[in-house]
């Protein structure tokens, strides 16, 4: 059986292949800036549907956020050999998985925008990283945590419209000292920080939000997009929620600055999975 999983922060994806049967399953995110070996094991473990198959597994192929490093890389790794004991364990990081599912063999610009931002470019072949993916304190322009923060520091502040201040006190009963708390003193505070964006799109036609919408949006086009040379003539695919549910915003962010966006994915890990089954010759066989 081959297990194959795309990681964000908040949430990991699953999907695994055998001759009989093809499972799908969801796990917390892992993230190994915020998580170790032992979470890895624990994680997993917790989800009974992949512990009743876990000796199965002969390959794995994890596409996670926070795997690029090699330090973290070899924790991820570490935490899935000893899950998976029967298994061969690929870790890389979660752009490629991204540019797997959206650009397939055609060169582009592959783009995340979930909990987190990062963008790379693709040859159809190899991924070329970039200085980019800074992570939830000094960069993820254009994220769930980026926008998360927004919402949060507006209402705080008090420069959120009044009528949307409201209702952000009525949906999260928030405080300075809850917000300092939750995210200087407890664990997965970008997945914390992430979760107030939630409240866009319920109000996602209000001035105000449109507004951060775009800023955001026009924020990691001059961040990252711009800073390839080709930018212009290189189409942007996206993968994650906030590309995801706001790409009637974000495409007209794009249009605006003359650029152009090919697709815009929710979940990669069904195209990861098909690609990697491709590649394995497995999927000719099945078919």
């Amino acid at each position: 059986m081959i297990l194959v999983a795309d990681s964000g922060s908040s949430k990991t994806d699953w999907m695994a292949y055998s001759p009989e049967q093809t499972l799908s399953f969801s796990t917390q995110g892992i993230n190994p800036y915020f998580a170790n070996a032992q979470d890895v094991v624990r994680i997993l473990s917790k989800n009974k549907e992949i512990s009743a198959v876990a000796n199965e597994i002969k390959e794995v192929y994890f596409f996670g956020a926070g795997c690029l490093n090699p330090d973290k890389h070899e924790i991820v790794s570490n935490g899935l050999s000893s899950f998976f004991k029967n298994a061969f364990i690929s870790v890389d990081h979660d752009l490629i998985g991204s540019a797997y599912a959206t650009c397939g063999d055609k060169k582009g610009l592959a783009c995340i925008l979930g909990t987190g931002s990062n963008i790379a470019y693709y040859d159809g072949e190899k991924l070329y990283n970039g200085k980019h993916g800074l992570g939830y304190i000094l960069g993820d322009e254009g994220s769930g945590t980026y926008f998360g923060k927004k919402m949060l520091i507006s209402y705080l502040h008090k420069t959120m419209p009044t009528e949307l201040r409201d209702a952000f006190a009525e949906e999260f009963e928030i405080t300075k000292d809850i917000a300092v708390e939750n995210i200087y003193q407890k664990p997965f505070p970008n997945s914390y920080l992430a979760a107030f964006s939630r409240f866009m799109i319920h109000n996602r036609q209000h001035p105000f939000i449109q507004k951060t919408l775009k800023d955001g949006f026009q924020e990691f086009i001059d961040t990252n997009v711009k800073d390839y040379k080709n930018y212009k003539n290189l189409e942007c695919n996206f993968v994650g929620s906030i590309s995801y549910y706001y790409q009637d915003e974000l495409r007209a962010v794009f249009a605006e600055n003359n650029l152009k966006i090919g697709k815009t994915l929710q979940k990669p890990i069904e195209g990861i999975f098909e690609y990697i089954l491709k590649r394995e010759g497995i999927l000719e066989k099945a078919e």
